[in-house]
């Protein structure tokens, strides 16, 4: 109870979230642990900080979070915007459907929810008023569809996901990134569709000439090529995430410098410092969370969280949809990289008990997180927003409520329907492209391996292997006390 209070007492006088973490990891510790009455006992939580450094997918997310940052100082969001009008302004609708368009291809280049709702909707957004569309459409749509970026690689969300999980229920991010693309096309599609049949505007403007739509794309090229060229060199095995991260920072700055020329040596500084600041908070967060997680794993909590569910039994069906609503509520109260780096190592262990296979997981977890990012009170997209088109934060919350709820039926697809996520995966493998719900992974084994097992934390069990309740918590257990031991990664 003093904890508790302790803590609100904190987040009343707006203490830093790295704070608040750490408070709560260092008196978890102190007050439950055992053997840990004295400071000097407390050195877990820096050796944890430690290890992470073994985690080499950690390094990818400063660097497309700079990336992201170049880009959005450059031109590369004015010419994505220019080639999605160009291709479908002229149907019913047609502005607000490029508006998402443009929001998912720039998403796949920054990785960002909030950088591309910035980038993005800066442009759209005053389009969509000037072309007559009713002023909370456009607020809620281009809010909405900039939370595209959790499931678009190279995500940031999903980059912290993979560094969270770990054992018998860790993943692979070039796997995650390629199991975010169904979801993230079913989201997007739902959102057109809703542009088309709700955006105020009844009839398209006539088509450009196919001449003009070919000079726009030919001006978008560059732009066009950043997520063709960080993707396909991940999944054709050229270089790994980590490494197509570095990729997308040496892209940018070419692109924007060389080619473009919209960003000048100057403005590099500037957005470096941006991205640095931005990395400062997550990184604090991410550290000081897996202090608390390591407190998790002690006092065997996931364990005691299964029993629950089996005493209830709830099945793999009932135990999503549990998640999922706890997992609304949370992305509602508190920050989506906050929640996934908390309660990622705690659920994940469980699911896979479950039979769900840790991918399908992963998706359900980053799917839930882009409703985070719009599900008031605390959203990041709507703090944004208001800021960005100073607006109210009352209009932003009622703008997007119907869009809200299309994020909602989209994860319900996701969750009930695994083959959204993992048929893209699987498929090429020779796997199938249909996967039933509550089968786990597929048992054949891949037939083209991840470029590099350390980015992402690829178990040695077989693909097809879902071991017993008892043999799971046993492997984690073993697993954590290595980290612990040596400071690697199982």
């Amino acid at each position: 109870m003093n904890l508790v209070l302790g803590l609100l007492g904190l987040l009343a006088v707006r203490t830093p979230l790295f704070v608040v973490i750490g408070f709560s990891s260092m008196m978890c510790f102190v007050l439950w642990g055992d053997g840990y009455n004295t400071l000097a006992s407390l050195e877990i939580i820096p050796a944890k900080i430690a290890s992470l450094t073994s985690k080499n997918v950690l390094l990818a997310i400063p660097f497309f979070v700079l990336s992201g940052a170049l880009m959005s100082a450059g031109g590369m969001a004015r010419r994505l915007v220019a080639v999605a009008e160009a291709m479908v302004g002229h149907f019913r609708g047609g502005m607000a459907i490029a508006s998402v368009l443009a929001c998912m291809i720039f998403a796949a280049i920054s990785g960002s929810s909030p950088v591309t709702l910035i980038a993005v909707g800066g442009i759209m957004f005053p389009a969509m008023m000037k072309a007559g569309y009713r002023e909370n459409f456009a607020l809620g749509l281009i809010t909405t569809a900039g939370s595209l970026g959790c499931l678009i690689p190279p995500s940031i969300p999903m980059l912290v996901y993979a560094i969270s999980v770990s054992g018998n229920s860790a993943v692979n991010v070039g796997d995650l990134f390629l199991a975010g693309l169904g979801p993230a096309v079913l989201i997007a599609g739902m959102l057109a569709l809703y542009s088309y049949f709700r955006g105020g505007q009844k009839e398209g403007r006539p088509p450009k000439p196919w001449s003009e739509r070919l000079q726009v794309v030919r001006d978008g090229l560059w732009a066009l090529l950043m997520p063709v060229i960080i993707l396909g060199g991940i999944y054709s095995g050229i270089f790994t995430p980590t490494e197509a991260s570095a990729v997308s920072v040496v892209y940018a700055v070419a692109v924007e410098l060389l080619i473009f020329r919209e960003l000048q040596w100057v403005d590099v500084g500037p957005a470096i410092l941006k991205s640095v600041a931005m990395m400062g908070a997550l990184l604090l967060v991410i550290v000081l969370s897996f202090g608390l997680n390591d407190f998790m794993v002690e006092k065997q909590v996931a364990e005691t969280i299964l029993a629950e569910i089996q005493e209830r039994n709830l099945g793999p069906a009932g135990f999503l949809l549990a998640i999922n609503v706890f997992l609304i509520v949370t992305g509602a109260l508190m920050d989506s990289i906050s929640a996934i780096v908390l309660f990622t190592p705690l659920i994940a262990p469980t699911a896979v008990a479950l039979g769900i296979d840790p991918l399908h997981l992963g998706v359900v977890f980053i799917v839930n997180m882009e409703i985070g990012y719009v599900a008031p009170p605390i959203a990041t997209n709507l703090f944004v927003s208001a800021q960005l088109f100073q607006k109210k934060f009352g209009q932003v919350v009622r703008s997007v409520m119907p869009t809200l709820g299309i994020l909602c039926i989209g994860l319900v697809a996701v969750t009930y329907v695994p083959s959204i996520a993992l048929g893209p995966v699987y498929g090429p493998r020779g796997q199938g492209y249909y996967q039933p719900f509550g089968a786990g992974p597929p048992k054949a084994k891949p037939s083209v391996q991840p470029a590099s097992d350390t980015d992402g934390g690829v178990t040695d069990e077989a693909p097809g292997h879902v071991m017993s309740i008892e043999e799971m918590m046993k492997r984690r257990r073993e697993q954590e006390a290595a980290v612990d031991s040596d400071g690697g990664t199982p």
